[in-house]
């Protein structure tokens, strides 16, 4: 037994490096060496370090020991070269992290549900989560060795940080980068928010679809129809117009008794295993302005009145220049609000601009047999709803954006949303960077350099509930004002214009007595001159339209 409890102490034991590790660290701690690093003659001037910082409400892990690594030991070769590098803490406070894990810890499952439990309440615990780590994470960074001044960390929560936030807000809006616009969001239906083109090269994922091909009915011809392919058929209900090229070759053809209108260079693909013969040669601007029958009544069903007049612009054949024939049909199926190119073509075309699906990924009431169900978990069925307008079907591999954070499939959805100009910037950016030295060299011009050649305007948006507030008010007409300081918004802040009189009751006989009594049924009446005084207050007061009058039974 002996020998066994040898063997464990032995297999338990630290090695000499976690040893000498830990020496270095107490030695490093009681001579205050980091503080005497921090105190040192700088005689190069400041180097600025941004400490990027954690998350305190989730657990460090090896891949924060990596990063810390580099963001430690550059700053230390700086402070030896005779820069005096701040090496302030900080925690991330602030966005979907934090209220992401604060609904899982309350069980929440959408934006609906934070309103129903309160967003006040919400924002409280949200406030609470990001310490709930924090004295791991203090371990973590002394036992790594990571010098930070934890003391004074920033915490983005706090009005100052937010503040600070409004002031950048500010100074871009004065340079005119900043404005709102009504277009394809990537959305989010779980978290009820957009991303930026930025977060959503994060979340890619390769994911098994069902694509189908539908044929739409030609109006006024008999058996003829327009072939048209997507991934994503969920939008299908939503579909208001159909785009080709106004060049490219098409052909129709006849398959049994239906005659098929196809791009010639996607007739081997479409017609695979079906036979057919030629009936005409097209060319796309041929088809431009040809009308056809929309698959389903939704849309126009739940069209709202100031939208109606659109309805004349809808269900026709339109050229664009997004349309190819490198796969599909060569004739795109367009729902307006459901694609970037699809809103682009609808707003040049002055189509119906209305949602068919709610902000949570569900369709809205009046869609029949959809509504209420969500959108991606709907293909299936709406494959099988369309019976026989249906020319093929296959199950397709892709590349599909998902949320970074909680992983849901995205939806290219139209909304309001606050954008800075980074494509006005790009010229800027592109030139700047050239004068930065990349480790490893090939980001430079590779995977950062190609994303800054192709910047796209940033949507700064985030329709949630524990984040900076943006300092944007709008008025009736469309115009803004942005408040760059807490001070700012003071002088925009007007005065109730309220009067409020406070008066005590007149003398009473405990006043003359000196008695102290919080008992209201105590005699204690006012005397000849309290009643006097109350008079002559009453009188003072006829005058001044009082509305409201509030006592203490004291």
């Amino acid at each position: 037994m002996e020998d066994k409890n040898s063997e464990n102490k032995e297999n338990i034991a630290k090695n000499e490096i976690a040893q000498r590790e830990e020496e270095i660290l107490k030695f490093w701690e009681e001579n205050q060496i980091f503080k005497k690093s921090d105190e040192k003659d700088a005689p190069n001037g400041e180097y600025i370090f941004y400490e990027g910082p954690p998350t305190a409400n989730g657990k460090p892990g090896m891949h924060h020991m990596e990063a810390r690594a580099f963001k430690d030991a550059i700053p230390r070769y700086k402070t030896m070269q005779g820069f005096h590098v701040r090496r302030k803490a900080g925690w991330d406070t602030h966005g979907l992290p934090v209220e992401i894990g604060v609904e899982k810890e309350l069980e929440l499952r959408s934006k609906k549900d934070i309103e129903e439990y309160g967003i006040a309440e919400f924002n409280k615990k949200c406030k609470e989560s990001v310490w709930k780590y924090v004295d791991l994470w203090e371990k973590f960074t002394d036992r790594i060795g990571f010098w930070l001044d934890k003391e004074d960390p920033y915490t983005p929560y706090e009005p100052e940080y937010m503040e600070s936030v409004w002031n950048v807000i500010k100074k871009v809006d004065d340079q005119k980068l900043l404005y709102k616009d009504y277009r394809i969001v990537n959305w989010c239906p779980r978290c009820g928010t957009g991303l930026s083109s930025h977060e959503l090269a994060q979340g890619y994922k390769d994911v098994h679809d069902m694509s189908v091909t539908v044929k739409f009915k030609v109006k006024d011809k008999e058996n003829t129809y327009l072939l048209a392919w997507t991934t994503t058929p969920w939008t299908l209900p939503g579909n208001v117009a159909l785009a080709v090229g106004e060049k490219i070759n098409y052909k129709t053809l006849k398959s049994g008794d239906e005659n098929l209108i196809v791009a010639e260079d996607r007739i081997a693909d479409v017609m695979k295993d079906k036979e057919y013969e030629m009936v005409e040669e097209l060319l796309g601007k041929d088809l431009v302005g040809v009308e056809y029958e929309p698959l389903y009544p939704y849309l126009k069903d739940t069209l709202p009145e100031s939208q109606k007049d659109k309805l004349k612009n809808a269900y026709k054949v339109y050229s664009a220049d997004f349309v190819t024939t490198q796969d599909g049909t060569g004739i795109v199926h367009t729902a307006v609000m459901y694609g970037a190119d699809d809103f682009i073509l609808g707003t040049e075309k002055d189509l119906p601009k209305h949602h068919i699906v709610n902000e949570d990924g569900r369709f809205i009431q009046g869609t029949g047999f959809l509504e209420g169900k969500k959108v991606r978990g709907a293909n299936d069925e709406i494959i099988e709803n369309l019976g026989d307008k249906v020319f093929g079907n296959v199950r397709v591999k892709h590349t599909y954006p998902h949320c970074w954070r909680c992983n849901t499939a995205l939806l290219y959805y139209a909304r309001d949303s606050w954008y800075i100009r980074m494509s006005d910037l790009r010229d800027k950016l592109v030139k700047e960077n050239s004068t930065i030295n990349w480790q490893p060299e090939h980001i430079k011009e590779g995977r950062f350099g190609q994303w800054l050649e192709d910047v796209k305007d940033w949507a700064i948006s985030r329709e949630r509930y524990w984040a900076t507030p943006l300092p944007v008010w709008q008025n009736e007409i469309g115009e803004n004002t942005v408040i760059g300081s807490i001070d700012e918004l003071k002088k925009y802040t007007k005065r109730s214009g309220n009067k409020y009189f406070v008066m005590r009751h007149g003398e009473a006989d405990h006043n003359v007595a000196s008695v102290v009594s919080s008992k209201a049924d105590n005699p204690h009446h006012l005397t000849d001159k309290g009643k006097e005084e109350a008079g002559e207050a009453v009188g003072k007061l006829k005058s001044k339209k009082i509305d409201l009058i509030m006592i203490s039974l004291l």
